[in-house]
């Protein structure tokens, strides 16, 4: 028969490792989210490098949605830096927790680690 201390062991064994996946896998959405964003900013960058070179006075559009609204280019370049300032703001929130993950998730392991140690050291104990 098991005993008590066994369950309870593989109760919170069980539960520390359903912790560890799900933040496993919110740091993999983290991920996925950042590379995206990334791009979305090297395509703001490429844009922004673009229209420095056209001469003032050039017709320029936005695009808003599916269409292509005229707009001054002095418009569109105040428009792509805030954007730029949005996605690095909203990058470095997802780093940050990504960050914050990695470390309960760092946590999670040590946890295990110790009641698996623990739970040796019981039984040395009672062996002896």
């Amino acid at each position: 028969m098991a005993k008590p201390v066994d369950l309870e062991l593989k109760k919170a064994f069980i539960e520390l490792q359903a912790k560890m996946i799900e933040t496993s896998k919110k740091i993999q959405i983290i991920d996925s989210q950042i590379g995206m964003l990334k791009r979305v900013l090297a395509h703001v960058d490429i844009t922004q490098n673009e229209i420095t070179k056209l001469p003032p006075g050039t017709k320029t559009y936005e695009s808003v949605g599916r269409m292509f609204l005229f707009n001054d280019l002095e418009e569109v370049k105040k428009n792509l830096k805030n954007r730029e300032m949005q996605l690095s703001a909203r990058t470095t929130e997802l780093e940050n927790n990504k960050q914050y993950l990695e470390k309960n998730l760092k946590e999670s392991e040590d946890n295990i680690r110790e009641m698996v140690q623990q739970r040796k050291e019981q039984i040395e104990i009672k062996t002896n």
